[in-house]
């Protein structure tokens, strides 16, 4: 998939669509128990990319890529509803990411995890490094 959609049974995922505020957030919410309405369109005019899963016209994952200009790229707000969890949807969105990433020029790819989720993003082919973070 570059730049469009595949199905896999009856989710498809889609790069780059439209997506209103009410269906992220309503994913969002289902996702994140402290997830507050956000208005999406201004973190998505500064991404790379983001790539949806939607089931039965419900969106159902979502992944969004934001990059530095140049070849770093790095993965945030992966989410998929908590009804479709455990079904690999979320490392096919992670790996659909990744490749949208490279076709976009981007020779490396970067994610934050919290020490639970080092299998998951380990399945979706990342390997831990050292790195630094900062709360502000």
């Amino acid at each position: 998939m570059v730049n469009g959609s595949a199905h896999d049974g009856d989710t498809v995922l889609t790069v780059r669509p439209e997506l209103a505020d009410e269906e992220l957030n309503e994913l969002f919410s289902a996702s994140w128990p402290d997830h507050s309405p956000t208005a999406f369109a201004p973190l998505l005019a500064r991404s790379l990319l983001w790539i949806a899963a939607h089931r039965d016209d419900r969106l159902v994952g979502f992944v969004n890529v934001v990059g530095d200009g140049g070849l770093h790229a790095f993965i945030l707000d992966t989410t998929v509803h908590p009804d479709e969890r455990r079904q690999g949807l979320g490392v096919r969105l992670v790996r659909a990411a990744a490749d949208e990433a490279k076709a976009y020029g981007a020779e490396w790819l970067h994610v934050d995890y919290e020490p639970h989720l080092e299998s998951f993003y380990g399945q979706c082919g990342f390997r831990p490094t050292a790195a630094g973070l900062m709360r502000l």
